[in-house]
């Protein structure tokens, strides 16, 4: 009698929401709201629900993370590679640039326009003795010298 007094209230003494959606709450119904008992299948349930979600997120994330810095560096890998292009061939010119400037035709001419400069005559030249073709006389005079040094060498090694 008394579950079927409390299905037959009033409606002042139903719960305002249930109210408001034309329900009517049960006697089972208004004693789970005071005491509930947890349901630990439900619960673990639930954690490893939750647990999971995360995992899935975290996983989406380091992905999308991936992929954003492959392309960041793709992008820097773009300029490198512009760049180098760029520095070779200002290396390229600069080479044929000191080709140019080394070059003896091009140093003689400036030699004879800027400084006044005039080609030597044979009476002006003079060869040095290692770039003279060797002859008797100065072969002669070279062992000359050889022995000289030598002979003081030896005299000094005798006075240590």
């Amino acid at each position: 009698m008394n579950a079927e007094a409390s299905v037959r209230r009033t409606p002042k003494q139903a719960m305002p929401f249930q109210l408001s959606l034309g329900l009517r709450a049960t006697a089972d119904q208004q004693v789970a709201r005071f005491h509930r008992e947890s349901d630990r299948r439900r619960f673990r349930a639930m954690a490893i629900s939750v647990v999971g979600a995360g995992l899935l997120v975290a996983l989406v994330l380091s992905v999308v993370g991936l992929k954003v810095q492959q392309v960041r560096l793709s992008y820097r890998l773009d300029a490198l590679r512009t760049t180098r292009t760029e520095l070779e061939e200002a290396n390229r010119r600069l080479s044929v640039e000191r080709a140019s400037l080394s070059s003896l035709g091009r140093i003689e001419g400036e030699a004879r326009v800027r400084l006044g400069m005039v080609a030597a005559s044979q009476q002006q030249v003079q060869l040095a003795r290692e770039f003279a073709a060797p002859s008797a006389a100065s072969t002669a005079r070279l062992g000359e010298r050889t022995a000289r040094v030598a002979r003081a060498a030896g005299v000094q090694e005798r006075v240590r």
